[in-house]
């Protein structure tokens, strides 16, 4: 006993155990009174241990569920003899579910240090903290360091992989697994799916598919949703509606993707036949509808989905919200924003970064700048994308050094501008005819910011030497240029061609354009303007009769205005119209208050060689000029006129509605293919720079 006394002080109770029972062994023939002692013994203080140790056990993973964490970590830290793999691994989870990636690391260590050898279940909890945070490195070599791997050890890094871009090493590994003798199940599929679609390459999905089949997984819900989704992002509709045809069960994902799908391939009508069939329709299927019309140019069609959506009592998230907006910027429609915008503000969803994005930039869109600027004001972050969006605001609406301005407040707010917010730059230079500063700002993309300049940023170079008359410097500009020039940068040149009526250039200019794009009627139109305006109709009958040779049809003028959130369009000498007559005789009234006031026609504008009284009839019915007339008619003294044009405004129609915005005492907004103008008291924003 003395010595069993002895291995106790030294060795603690699991030695003490064990020297007993040695003891006992070695007096078993001497006295037999004395091993039962020492077997009662043995048997009290190793039952007492195991209490202990299942004690500190449970308390550990008892306040682990009930969220305790710091108090489990105390535990942890000063009871270590007693925590398992069962505790570390809960305690583990603790941190994963919580996203505590310097504590798992830390708990990571502490099971290094005490020598604890991981069981599979450990193991692979330690794979999945590294995966979830996102180091793969460090998931991938944990993985590689285990003794043994079952399944989850192989799913976990791969799904890890797909889910951070890494698409090839997600295959790679799926086939390691399988040569190591693993056999892939249901979530091994769903999360090696989405990287075949990654890779966009069909035959690798297609592979993986026959995997599924072999392995009897086809009828599971997510790896058929998986299979959908894989096969729409390789382009293949065909085997995407077979698989989702086959599911004995669908979910709202497979629904989804299906729709997106259709959406994506143009057929928009077959995704909203698909929708009204699902059994039950959620936020994400509505969402995936209206995103999609959205995304298609189907604003309108967007719009009104939104509004059967909430019909419905579907309570739209912030992503909603983010998908809708550009809607109402495209059609600039402020009614509709400024509707959305209240919702908003009910659902508490104004901090969202994304939606305080998408409304400056639809405020900026609607004409309404000032709205824009108090929402970029009020937001509590702002990332490269808000400063961007206000900075494009200022740029569309002529406000040249209010832009510069703001993009020296976003250098100093520390915010790094990006390849945008450069193009948004040099726009505003350009509308603003701010040669110096526009130069200045291409300089420092590559001397200060390290950015290389791509062909958007030589477009608006081009665009700003030219509409400053600098035509030479435009022309060396791009015959000196690191690559080769494309449409956009020759439009931009010709553009200016027609505002300096450089006839010889503008020639040489339009021919470079035929070449690259000889499908396009701008250059034709732009061309034939300025032989109009030096009145060469020899010139103008030549490109009409090249466009008819070539097949080439050109966009007509389209103007619309939206009252009480009703959008009306107008083409020129449109008699459609219900009010048709009370629009022209708006018209009438409005040509001879301005003629008055000393508005003269433009005729250079008109491209048909006919009289001039002709071309003076074939003015006053320009697209613009309808919409404004009805805007006069049907909104209240005092309001602010919105228009939009689909092209450039024409040099007479910018003349006249200076007049008329004189002589009615309204603002009036137009929105054109280039830019915003403000008409008000007979002046304009551009400063007739445009």
């Amino acid at each position: 006993m003395a010595v069993a006394q002895s291995w106790k002080e030294k060795n603690g109770l699991l030695l003490e155990c064990y020297s007993a029972m040695a003891v006992a062994r070695s007096c078993q023939q001497k006295k037999i009174t004395l091993f039962i002692g020492l077997r009662r013994w043995i048997t009290k203080s190793t039952v007492e241990t195991n209490e202990t140790y299942a004690r500190g056990n449970n308390d550990i993973r008892t306040l682990c569920r009930r969220g305790q964490f710091k108090e489990a970590l105390h535990i942890l830290q000063n009871e270590n003899e007693y925590v398992n793999c069962a505790t570390y691994t809960a305690i583990l989870n603790v941190c994963i579910k919580n996203k505590m990636p310097s504590e798992a690391k830390l708990i990571h260590a502490h099971i290094t240090e005490m020598g604890l050898q991981p069981d599979i279940i450990l193991a692979n909890t330690l794979v999945n903290m590294y995966a979830k945070g996102g180091h793969l490195m460090e998931a991938r070599r944990a993985l590689d360091k285990m003794p043994e791997r079952n399944v989850v050890s192989w799913t976990v890094v791969i799904a890890a992989y797909a889910r951070h871009g890494k698409a090839q090493e997600a295959l790679e590994l799926y086939h390691e697994m399988q040569h190591k003798g693993i056999q892939p199940n249901q979530f091994t599929f769903a999360s090696v799916l989405p990287a075949c679609a990654s890779l966009g390459i069909l035959q690798k999905g297609k592979e993986v598919h026959e995997d599924i089949m072999k392995n009897g997984f086809q009828s599971d819900v997510f790896v058929g949703s998986a299979l959908v989704d894989m096969y729409i992002k390789c382009g293949s509709m065909e085997n995407a509606g077979q698989v989702f045809d086959k599911m004995p069960e669908r979910n709202v994902v497979s629904w989804t993707a299906m729709i997106m799908g259709y959406i994506q391939n143009g057929d928009a009508d077959k995704a909203t036949k698909l929708f009204h069939r699902m059994p039950e329709r959620d936020v994400i299927s509505w969402s995936a509808l209206v995103t999609g019309y959205s995304r298609i140019g189907r604003f309108s069609e967007a719009l009104e989905l939104f509004r059967q959506m909430r019909l419905t009592g579907v309570s739209p998230v912030p992503d909603n919200f983010a998908c809708i907006l550009p809607a109402c910027a495209n059609l600039a429609s402020l009614d509709h924003g400024k509707t959305i915008h209240n919702d908003i503000i009910k659902g508490g969803f104004e901090a969202s970064l994304f939606v305080g994005n998408a409304l400056v930039d639809m405020y900026a869109k609607c004409g309404s700048i000032e709205e824009a600027l108090n929402v970029f004001e009020e937001m509590p972050h702002r990332d490269v994308v808000s400063w961007t969006a206000m900075i494009v605001g200022y740029a569309m609406h002529g406000f040249g050094k209010e832009a510069l301005k703001l993009f020296e407040q976003m250098q100093n707010s520390g915010t790094k501008p990006d390849r945008v917010t450069f193009v948004a730059v040099l726009s505003a230079c350009c509308h603003a005819g701010l040669l110096d500063d526009g130069l200045r700002c291409f300089n420092s993309m590559s001397s200060k910011y390290h950015i290389t300049p791509v062909m958007e940023h030589y477009c608006c170079v081009v665009d700003l030497l030219g509409r400053a008359g600098c035509l030479d410097k435009a022309q060396e500009f791009i015959n000196k240029m690191p690559i080769k020039p494309n449409s956009a940068v020759w439009a931009s040149l010709l553009g200016a061609c027609r505002m300096y009526n450089n006839v010889d250039l503008g020639e040489y200019v339009a021919d470079r354009l035929f070449e690259l794009d000889p499908e396009s009627p701008a250059p034709y139109v732009v061309l034939s303007n300025i032989y109009a305006t030096t009145g060469r109709w020899y010139g103008i009958e030549k490109v009409r009769q090249m466009m008819k040779d070539r097949m080439v049809k050109n966009k007509p003028g389209c103007s619309w205005i939206e009252v009480n959130k009703q959008v009306h369009s107008f083409v020129i000498g449109d008699k459609s119209h219900p009010q048709a007559e009370l629009i022209y005789a708006e018209l009438d009234r409005l040509s001879g208050q301005i003629k008055e006031a000393g508005y003269v026609q433009d005729t250079r504008f008109v491209l048909n060689a006919v009289e001039e009284e002709q071309k003076q009839q074939f003015l006053c019915h320009h697209s613009e000029k309808l919409a404004i007339a009805y805007g006069l008619i049907n909104t209240p003294n005092g309001a602010t006129i919105r228009v939009i044009k689909n092209l450039r405004m024409c040099g007479d129609c910018h003349s006249a509605t200076k007049f008329i915005a004189k002589v009615i005492e309204r603002e009036i907004i137009v929105r054109d293919a280039n830019r915003f103008h403000h008409f008000n008291n007979g002046q304009c924003s551009c400063g007739d720079y445009w």
